[in-house]
Order: C-alpha cells, then sequence, then structure tokens
C-alpha cells in the first residue's frame, strides 16, 4: 500500500517501531508514534525535494 508517491505503508511502520522501541516500549502510545513517524518521513520526503531544486537552481546558475 502507498500512502505518497515517496512513503509507503511499510517505511511508515518501521519508523513508528524504531520510535517506539527507542522510547523504551512504552504501552497506549501507538497512534503517537505512527503519526511521528509519519510526520519524520514526509518532512524528510520534503526536505530532499527542496535540496534537489536547490542543486538545480545551482546547476543552472540561477540560485540566489
Amino acid at each position: 500500500m502507498t500512502l505518497t508517491n515517496d512513503i509507503t505503508f511499510e517505511r511508515i511502520r518501521e519508523r513508528a517501531f524504531e520510535l517506539w522501541d527507542r522510547n523504551h516500549r512504552p504501552e497506549g502510545l501507538d497512534i503517537r508514534f505512527w503519526l511521528l513517524a509519519e510526520r519524520e518521513l514526509r518532512a524528510e520526503a520534503a526536505d530532499g525535494k527542496g535540496q534537489a531544486r536547490d542543486a538545480d537552481a545551482r546547476r543552472n546558475g540561477s540560485a540566489s
């Protein structure tokens, strides 16, 4: 199942598990870790796209 072009259900699940595990596996916070994982992955994807645009602009001589 793909949620966006770059972020899959599986990637969110894996990130949520990592976050949950790093935080000593608290009970009852599954939704919170899921949403945090999704937010982090979306931010990383947006940052990567922004960096790619900046690199293109520098290559084309239009960076400020």
